[in-house]
């Protein structure tokens, strides 16, 4: 599909990041499921109830702009999900399990974190304040969730290194 204007090219962008968090949300129930451990499984629930706080406000952003979200056929997403999966799937040990877990959270954070800082970007540059403020708040929930996971990942590997 052609893109004549800087509206269309947002639209276009604000698509793409609503279909990824939509995919993210799914992703962390996933590996909620995958922790194998209670302390990561809370964790990564309380990233879902996040991204789909994050969901209403991506939804709110095109209800201010009046558009509807464009159909986009990246893969990106997917082939991420399905590398995780599998090697997920190859990781024998639990707590070498529970690290990847962790490490693949941190990737996929940063990944939409520059999502959000270039969407907040042309937010602005567009005149849609309004959104702008709603993606920013988004990007700095997803900054707190990096922090948090980091510190997670820190401990876990603290107390692996205390017990050895």
């Amino acid at each position: 599909m052609p893109i004549k204007d800087p509206k269309e090219i947002f639209v276009m962008l604000l698509s793409d990041v609503r279909r990824g968090a939509d995919h993210s949300t799914k992703l962390f129930r996933e590996l909620s499921d995958l922790a194998q451990d209670e302390e990561i499984k809370e964790a990564l629930l309380a990233r879902v109830f996040i991204a789909e706080d994050i969901n209403k406000k991506l939804d709110e952003c095109f209800r201010i702009i009046g558009a509807q979200p464009m159909k986009l056929e990246g893969k990106l997403k997917e082939v991420f999900a399905e590398d995780l999966r599998r090697e997920v799937a190859e990781i024998q040990s639990p707590e070498a399990r529970r690290l990847y877990v962790l490490a693949k959270a941190i990737h996929l954070l940063h990944f939409r974190i520059g999502e959000y800082a270039a969407l907040t970007a042309a937010a602005d540059i567009t005149g849609h304040y309004a959104v702008g403020v709603l993606l920013e708040s988004c990007l700095a929930e997803k900054l707190a969730l990096v922090e948090r996971t980091k510190r997670l990942l820190r401990e876990r590997l603290a107390k692996k290194l205390m017990a050895a």
